[in-house]
C-alpha cells in the first residue's frame, strides 16, 4: 500500500467483486499475479519482484492482527462520528484446501489429515503429527498460566465478566390469590363484553398482585386503543428513555397517552419483528439475568405466527416463557377488513411449535384458568419452558358467570361439557365448538331440539392442539408400552356419548381435524376454509357454513349418513333456513371490543 502513490491498488481492490475474491484464494499466487495485480500495469509493476509464493501469503485484512488492532484503536478513538469496519476476510481460513474459499456444502464436515496439518501449521499449534487423528483430533490448550489464557480472562473481566450467563432453571414467582381471578368468573352481568376485554379486565387486577404484577410487560405493535389496553396508560404508562417530549393529541381524554422514562408498557409502533424481540428479550429474562419477567405480547392474531413466525420459534430456542395474545381472532369476528386481517388459521402454524401451549377460550373465565395455569407452570415451582398462545375476540356477547363446580381440568387439557341436552331424545349429537363458535353451537343445540327433536350435548373445546398433543402422546406411549395401554383424553372424555361429532370454530377445519383420530363417534367437521370477505359475521358466517343454521343441517347431514334420519327432513331444513342464500342470514352483532 506504501507504494501505490497513485491510489491505483486502491481502486483496484475497491472495483474487484467479492466473488474474484474468493476464486483468488481458491488458487495460487501465480493466479493472483495475473488476474488481480496483472489488470494494471502499475500493480503488476508492483509484484514484479515478488514470488508467487509470497504473492500468495498477503494476508487479507479480516485476517492480519496488526490491521485488526491497528483499525480498532482507531475506531475507540473520541472523534463525536460512529465508526464502521470494513474487514475483509476468506470464508473457512485456515481450514485447507478443501474447505477455504470453497462453496463446500454444509454437510461437509470432516476435516483431511492433510487439512489438520495445515490448519496446524497456518495458526502455529503445538502438536505433533502422532496427534493428529482425522477421525478424534486432538484439542489443544495453553494452560491457565500462559500469557495468551490470561489475557483473554483479563480482557473478559473487564467487559463485566461471562455475560450473558445462561440459567436452566427460573426462581418460582408468587402466585395470584384466588381473588385476582374474580373478574372473570363473575361474568359480565347483562353487559356484552369481548373476550379481549375480559382479558384487559384480568390484567388489570393481575397487575396489582404484589411481587407478581410488578414483573409484566404488556407488549403492544398497534391498536393498543382496539384491544382496549389504553385503560392501562394513566397506571403503568408507556416506556419511552426519554419521557414524553410532545403533547398528546388525546390529552383530553382520560385514558391519554402517557408516555415515560418508569413505564412498563413496551408500545412498538407497527413492528411484529421488534415486538417480538421483545418478547423474547423479556421471556427470556430468568434466563439471562436471573430476572424472572412475564410478558404479555398482544397483537391482530393474523399477524403473529403467519408475519413472525420464524422469531417465535427463536424464541422457543431461547427457552423463552410468556403469553401471546392473538386479538381480533378468527377468520369472521374481526369482519369487513378482508383477507389481509381475518385469522382463520394461526392455531395450525402455532401447533407447529413445540413449545407453544395453544388455547381457544369462549368465555372470561376460561381465559381465567388458562392463565392461572400458565403462571403456575412457567412461574411457579418447577417451572416450565413453553409459552401460551391465547386466541381472543373483539365481538362483544354476554360472558356467562363461572358455572358451579365447573370443569377446571377440563378447561386446562381442551375440552369439557358447557351444556348437557335439555331433554332426552332419541335422536343425539355431540356439539363441539371453541372460541366465538360456542355461540353458535348454543344456538345450534336449541334449533336442534326445538325444530328436529335432536337432542344435542354442547361441549367447549378451550384447546384442539393440547388434545391432539395429548393423544398424539398416547400413541406413542401405546406403540411402546402395548402391555398398559392408555386412552387420549378426548376419548375418555367422549366415552359412552351417542351421536355423530359435530367440531365447529372460527378456523379452518383442519383446526378442528387434530382430533378426530381419537373421537370414536361420527366425526363432522365445520370451518372457515379460504379467504377472509368483508361483511357482516352473520354473512360471513352463512358463507363459510359455520353459523348455527349450518350446524343444524351438519348434524341432520350426520344422521342421515346413519340411516337415523331421512333425506327428505335434511331437505327440509335446507330450505327451512335457506343455507344457499347468505343474504337470509342474521347480520349479527357488528360491535367492536365491547
Amino acid at each position: 500500500m506504501s507504494q501505490d502513490r497513485e491510489g491505483a491498488l486502491l481502486d483496484l481492490m475497491n472495483s474487484t467483486p467479492d466473488g474474484d475474491f474468493q476464486t483468488f484464494k481458491s488458487e495460487d499466487g501465480a493466479f493472483i499475479r495475473e488476474n488481480f495485480f496483472g489488470r494494471d500495469p502499475r500493480t503488476a509493476a508492483m509484484v514484479a519482484n515478488w514470488s508467487d509464493e509470497k504473492i500468495w501469503n498477503l494476508k487479507r485484512g479480516g485476517h492480519d492482527y496488526k490491521k485488526l488492532y491497528a483499525a480498532y484503536s482507531a475506531a475507540t478513538q473520541k472523534n463525536g462520528k460512529p465508526t464502521v469496519i470494513l474487514a475483509k476476510t476468506i470464508k473457512g481460513w485456515t481450514l485447507g484446501s478443501h474447505f477455504e474459499a470453497r462453496n463446500s456444502t454444509h454437510q461437509m464436515k470432516k476435516m483431511t489429515l492433510e487439512d489438520l496439518r495445515e490448519f496446524r501449521d497456518r495458526l502455529a499449534i503445538p502438536l505433533t503429527d502422532e496427534q493428529l487423528d482425522p477421525k478424534t483430533p486432538s484439542y489443544y490448550h495453553p494452560g491457565k498460566d500462559s500469557p495468551e489464557y490470561k489475557y483473554m480472562m483479563a480482557r473478559r473481566q473487564l467487559l463485566g465478566g461471562s455475560m450473558p450467563h445462561r440459567r436452566n432453571a427460573s426462581r418460582a414467582l408468587p402466585q395470584p390469590p384466588d381473588e385476582s381471578y374474580e373478574s372473570v368468573k363473575r361474568g359480565s352481568g347483562h353487559q356484552e363484553v369481548a373476550t379481549t376485554m375480559a382479558f384487559v379486565r384480568l390484567l388489570k387486577d393481575l397487575v396489582k398482585v404484589p411481587e407478581l404484577g410488578k414483573r409484566i410487560v404488556p407488549i403492544i405493535p398497534d391498536e393498543a386503543r382496539t384491544f382496549g389496553m389504553d385503560s392501562l396508560f394513566p397506571t403503568l404508562k408507556i416506556y419511552s428513555p426519554h419521557g414524553q417530549k410532545y403533547i398528546s393529541v388525546d390529552r383530553e381524554l382520560m385514558l391519554s397517552y402517557k408516555e415515560a422514562t418508569n413505564g412498563v408498557i413496551l408500545h412498538e409502533g407497527i413492528n411484529e419483528a421488534g415486538s417480538v424481540a421483545s418478547f423474547t428479550a423479556v421471556g427470556s429474562s430468568y434466563s439471562t439475568h436471573d430476572e424472572p419477567m412475564i410478558p404479555i405480547y398482544i397483537f391482530y392474531s393474523m399477524f403473529g405466527f403467519q408475519r413472525t413466525g420464524d422469531a417465535f420459534w427463536a424464541a422457543a430456542d431461547q427457552l423463552c416463557r410468556g403469553f401471546v395474545m392473538g386479538a381480533t381472532a378468527g377468520r369472521t369476528t374481526l369482519n369487513g377488513e378482508g383477507l389481509q386481517h381475518e385469522d382463520g388459521h394461526s392455531h395450525l402454524l402455532a401447533s407447529t411449535n413445540p413449545a407453544v401451549v395453544s388455547y381457544d377460550p369462549a368465555f372470561g373465565y376460561e381465559v381465567g384458568h388458562i392463565i392461572k395455569d400458565g403462571l403456575k407452570r412457567m412461574y411457579g415451582e418447577d417451572s416450565e419452558n413453553i409459552y401460551y398462545y391465547i386466541t381472543i375476540y373483539n365481538e362483544p356477547y354476554v360472558q356467562p358467570a363461572e358455572p358451579e363446580n365447573v370443569d377446571a381440568d377440563g378447561i386446562i387439557r381442551g375440552i369439557y361439557k358447557y351444556q348437557a341436552a335439555a331433554e332426552k331424545r332419541d335422536l343425539n349429537a355431540q356439539l363441539l365448538a371453541s372460541g366465538v363458535g360456542v355461540n353458535w353451537a348454543i344456538k345450534a343445540q336449541k334449533l336442534l331440539l326445538d325444530d328436529w327433536g335432536v337432542a344435542a350435548d354442547l361441549w367447549s373445546v378451550t384447546s384442539w392442539n393440547e388434545l391432539r398433543r395429548d393423544g398424539l402422546e398416547v400413541d406413542r406411549h401405546n406403540m411402546m408400552n402395548p402391555e398398559s395401554p392408555r386412552t387420549a383424553y378426548i376419548t375418555t372424555k367422549l366415552a359412552g356419548t351417542v351421536g355423530p361429532v359435530i367440531a365447529v370454530s372460527d378456523f379452518m377445519r383442519a383446526v378442528q381435524d387434530q382430533v378426530a383420530p381419537w373421537v370414536a363417534n361420527p366425526f363432522t367437521s365445520l370451518g372457515t376454509d379460504g379467504f377472509g370477505l368483508s361483511d357482516t359475521r352473520g354473512a360471513l358466517r352463512r358463507h363459510f357454513r359455520v353459523d348455527a343454521e349450518s350446524i343444524v343441517v351438519a348434524t341432520l347431514a350426520s344422521l342421515v349418513r346413519e340411516g337415523k334420519v331421512q333425506v327428505a327432513t335434511l331437505r327440509a331444513a335446507l330450505d327451512k333456513y335457506a343455507l344457499h342464500d347468505i343474504m337470509a342470514a342474521d347480520p349479527g352483532n357488528t360491535e367492536g371490543s365491547g
